[in-house]
């Protein structure tokens, strides 16, 4: 079931220790499908995990969550080929994707080889939610700041574009990711960037930021923008899901 116009939850969270199982989803992934509007008494969710590199154990904890929540989930790997002969045919009966975190610069690299990028515009457009975290979170965008190249992080320009603004993820928790993002934005590396703290979601319908939503309190989202050659950051505090 398709959501009422193009959904994009971006985020840096989305999931908790669980209590009988390794790990459960909080209220960012669920939010993710709530925003889809299902119906359906097992909301459908393809997870991603290509930035980690489709690591078997991660699939494991995934479906486990699902299970835990009630939903049918299919984990679409990449490697060592895609699992699926359709893969946009498949993304197009989905609720909700979720992408997970890890490299974004190899998540990019990947996708590109596998001529994904039209794929996840068109099932976009059809009003599939997409959203994810960390990598996962700054791939919808034109760009953000990242550790896909080494220890000390980088600035990536090559996202998906859906969204025409840069990213910034794990905005607290990463003391380098802040002065980075001021730099890159001051500088016009990154456009108008729209940052989360660990913890935080922003909600897009179409191009247009609609609200910050967040699974933690004291938690904050911002935007920063750029003045002459300086870069102003506004806060936005977010929604308690």
């Amino acid at each position: 079931m398709p959501a009422p116009q193009p959904t994009i939850l971006a985020t840096s969270g989305g999931y908790r220790a669980g209590e009988r199982i390794q790990l459960e989803f909080n209220d960012l992934v669920r939010h993710a499908v709530e925003l889809s509007g299902t119906t359906r008494p097992r909301p459908r969710v393809t997870h991603l995990g290509t930035a980690s590199g489709d690591q078997r154990y991660w699939a494991d904890h995934m479906h486990e969550a699902a299970r835990h929540a009630g939903w049918e989930l299919t984990n679409l790997t990449l490697f060592p080929m895609p699992n699926l002969d359709d893969i946009e045919g498949h993304l197009l009966e989905q609720d909700a994707v979720w992408v997970n975190g890890g490299s974004v610069a190899n998540l990019l690299a990947v996708w590109d080889v596998h001529d994904l990028r039209p794929v996840f515009r068109r099932v976009w457009e059809a009003g599939v939610v997409l959203a994810g975290v960390s990598a996962g979170s700054i791939c919808w965008f034109e760009g953000g700041t990242t550790d896909s190249f080494g220890p000390e992080l980088r600035a990536v320009t090559n996202g998906l574009g859906l969204l025409p603004y840069g990213n910034g993820v794990h905005y607290d928790s990463e003391e380098r990711r802040r002065p980075l993002v001021h730099r890159l934005v001051a500088e016009g590396t990154l456009p108008t960037t729209h940052c989360t703290d660990d913890g935080v979601g922003l909600v897009y319908h179409g191009t247009h930021l609609v609200e910050a939503v967040s699974e933690q309190d004291g938690k904050a989202a911002y935007v920063v923008t750029r003045d002459g050659d300086a870069a102003v950051e506004e806060r936005l505090e977010p929604r308690r899901l």
